[in-house]
């Protein structure tokens, strides 16, 4: 058989792995690793992502760590339920629209102190570790402490990443102390970096539990050193924290499901853009087709204005995220959607910027399945480090307006607009009840909502298998008329977009995964898994 011959999956640079009892996709190597081991030892999925969680804080301090939030859904096969888990925290007690005037502030600040808000991962972890979990924080967090102190080599697109990073380090002397090597630079390619701070800080978690960052000896030095920097939390915020289990939402498009997290997140623009999407005979337009980019780019556009205008804390909502998806709300929109040309759109909100996270799925033997996220927002967050605990605090207050009445307005103890969004799809069993199918996420800010219903379609429509769903070229738009698209994008199909109104902005330096997110994909089969890592990024899968 010649090359040209050969079926269109062996043309990719890497294949689908399958795997007959259990598997991690993490977006490093050394996560999949340990959470595999895991799973080998007899652990169950929600054991292997948090170690896994654990330890791409270390790997990938500029994107997640316990200083961030996460979210999770989980397919619980016992119970044959999905479950959600939000893990995001509050703004803090003293963040007012007058207090940030009186500080200088005429827009929400997108690093520093002032964007600090209560960081709520390892409060996530502890939650599904206590009540779905089979081992201990201090287990979990074992694989991290090893990697802190004994270090790692630096890969190129980790390189790449860091290499970014070098202004949000600038501002904070300890950031730059615990992130940066010799000659004030960001470690390069082969290089090892460890991070004995971090290997401290998880010791003390492992030995006092989450209580000594929620409250005690470590959220008290937290708190200290955010308001001496001039930022809004106290200690009694950190105590007053708790993970939140909450109830998906879902979408259907055919047979088949998209869940998402309600609101503080983003996911319900996916379940938008779905439902706007459904009547259409995408299909038949072909994927990546000039006709099926536009029906996905003005479907987008629709979604995220809605969720500009109505998203962020649930308490502070004017309506319930339920009646974004409801047929005479969705009827109204979907006759919005010109199917031949452009729509001028208002460039998102500062919720819907840049956000730098790390996803992750997992499977296991007994059928459960998780799809977890978490981030610090942007590049290293706030920029800000508490001396000595090597991990930096997020900037996920950057997220609030300050526009009054906003439900996402910046207000004490409220939730901030949440970009990050595990995604999981179901569709019905025999007997006619749901059944998992799919867990994955895409990582990138505002790309996410958007990118899952692009790898969802790829799946369900196109009948990729998981690494060419993930790999496919993707798009981000950006603003109005503006989008970016993949560089594999046919110039003829480039051409007819913009003929349609469309306007390709150019893509930014640095990983293509930064660009256009990267994200994983576990996929049950009638018996065993399929996964696949995008390859945009540094992740892989590892399964038994």
């Amino acid at each position: 058989m010649s090359g040209a011959e050969l079926p269109p999956a062996l043309h990719l640079k890497r294949s689908a792995v399958f795997v007959p009892n259990g598997v991690v996709a993490a977006s490093h190597p050394l996560a999949s690793q340990a959470g595999l081991d895991v799973l080998k030892r007899g652990g169950n999925a929600i054991d292997a992502a948090v170690t896994a969680a654990a330890v791409m804080n270390v790997t990938e301090p500029m994107l997640t760590g316990i200083g961030g939030d996460m979210f999770a859904l989980i397919w619980l096969e016992k119970e044959r339920r999905l479950i959600g888990l939000n893990g995001s925290g509050r703004g803090g007690s003293l963040l007012t629209i007058a207090a940030l005037r009186a500080a200088g502030h005429s827009k929400m600040p997108g690093t520093g102190a002032a964007s600090v808000t209560v960081p709520g991962a390892l409060s996530g972890w502890a939650a599904l570790l206590e009540r779905y979990g089979t081992i201990t924080l201090a287990e979990a967090l074992a694989p991290a402490i090893r990697h802190a102190e004994e270090g790692f080599p630096i890969s190129p697109v980790l390189a790449g990443f860091w290499e970014m990073s070098e202004p949000y380090l600038a501002n904070d002397a300890e950031t730059r102390r615990a992130f940066q090597v010799v000659d004030k630079r960001t470690p390069r390619v082969g290089e090892w970096y460890a991070n004995p701070d971090l290997a401290r800080t998880f010791r003390l978690l492992a030995k006092q539990g989450p209580a000594a960052f929620y409250g005690g000896e470590l959220g008290a030095r937290i708190a200290e050193y955010v308001r001496s920097q001039g930022g809004f939390l106290t200690l009694d915020d950190l105590a007053s924290h708790r993970a939140e289990w909450v109830e998906p939402m879902s979408a259907r498009y055919g047979d088949y499901k998209l869940w998402e997290l309600p609101p503080n997140g983003q996911g319900i623009a996916a379940l938008e853009m779905l439902r706007i999407l459904e009547p259409f005979d995408l299909r038949g337009l072909g994927q990546n087709s000039p006709a099926y980019l536009h029906h996905l780019i003005e479907a987008k556009k629709l979604a995220y204005a809605d969720l500009r205008a109505f998203v962020g804390d649930p308490d502070a909502m004017p309506l319930p995220a339920s009646r974004l998806l409801d047929d005479s709300f969705i009827e109204a929109r979907r006759s919005r959607l010109d199917p031949e040309r452009a729509q001028r759109q208002t460039d998102p909100g500062p919720a819907l910027g840049m956000s730098e996270t790390t996803y992750l799925a997992a499977a296991d033997r007994h059928g459960n399945m998780v799809s977890f996220i978490n981030s610090v927002a942007g590049l290293f967050g706030s920029g800000i480090a508490v001396p000595g605990t090597g991990f930096v605090l997020q900037n996920r207050g950057a997220g609030f307006t300050m526009e009054p009445g906003h439900p996402n307005t910046a207000a004490p103890r409220r939730r901030p607009f949440h970009t990050i969004i595990p995604g999981f799809i179901t569709r019905p069993g025999p007997d006619g009840r749901d059944e998992p199918w799919v867990s994955f996420g895409i990582m990138g800010g505002d790309n996410q909502p958007q990118a899952h219903v692009q790898v969802m379609l790829n799946l369900i429509l196109f009948d990729m298998d998981a690494q060419a769903a993930i790999d496919a070229p993707r798009f981000r738009h950006v603003r109005e008329l503006g989008v970016r698209f993949d560089p594999r994008t046919p110039p003829p199909v480039l051409a007819e977009l913009l003929a349609r109104g469309h306007e390709s902005v150019g893509l930014r330096p640095g990983p293509q995964g930064a660009e256009f997110g990267t994200g994983h994909v576990i996929r049950r089969l009638s018996r065993g898994y399929e996964a696949a890592s995008d390859t945009r990024g540094d992740g892989l899968p590892a399964g038994h």
